[in-house]
């Protein structure tokens, strides 16, 4: 069965489109969920690890406080021991994601919106990886509709939204929020509206995810005089 990671640009529709998916191949839907299992296996409050969601920054000092002992089926062991002042709470949030979404992707069928997915489960020939964008203008509506906002506070929103996550990509792993390379396909929301994004994104991952190199149209070169 598939697994589809969905990237984003805020106010793109990502999570709308994530649903449509979801529903129509009967997948496990993994977006604010993660968030509610990380905190479970951290043993602090939902609110503190939504605090830091997709932000390269960091843990503000409350929650350091707030962080109790890990959960023992995490696995994961620091020496020594919290509350040594060596002992970074950020890197421990990110590792238990990227376990989550690779324990996610083992069971299969899936739609996994942000949080790296693309990244984390690059290696995977059954995951096809979506980036959905759209116009900025397109994004202001969609946001200040939702949240009911002025568009001065959708607009920064957006954009501080966006750089979060280009910036949480670029210090966990190294990449380019961007770069085309990461996805299997990139789809204009606000040109093709959700359901036909859905549509698209269901062809790719029936089609199998990313084609072999084999697989692949090479247009043949024009012959040179």
């Amino acid at each position: 069965m598939p697994v589809i990671t969905i990237a984003r640009q805020y106010g793109a529709g990502a999570s709308t489109v994530a649903r449509l998916v979801a529903a129509e191949l009967g997948a496990e839907l993994i977006d604010k969920e993660l968030i509610a299992e990380v905190a479970r296996r951290a043993e602090v409050a939902p609110s503190l690890v939504a605090a830091e969601d997709e932000r390269p920054v960091s843990m503000l000092a409350r929650v350091v406080d707030s962080f109790g002992p890990l959960a023992a089926g995490a696995g994961l062991i620091w020496e020594p021991p919290y509350p040594d002042p060596a002992y970074d709470p950020h890197r421990t949030l990110v590792e238990l994601t990227r376990r989550v979404i690779l324990e996610v992707a083992r069971s299969g069928n899936a739609v996994i919106v942000g949080r790296g997915a693309s990244v984390v489960l690059r290696d995977r020939r059954d995951t096809t990886h979506v980036f959905l964008y759209a116009d900025e203008g397109i994004r202001v509506e969609t946001v200040k509709a939702r949240e009911t906002v002025s568009e001065s506070v959708a607009r920064r929103r957006m954009r501080e939204m966006d750089a979060n996550r280009a910036a949480y990509l670029r210090q966990v792993y190294g990449v380019n929020w961007r770069d085309p390379l990461l996805y299997t396909i990139m789809l204009n929301t606000g040109a093709l509206g959700y359901a036909r994004t859905a549509e698209l994104i269901l062809a790719a991952a029936r089609r199998g995810g990313p084609l072999a190199a084999t697989e692949r149209h090479v247009p043949a070169l024009e012959p040179t005089a």
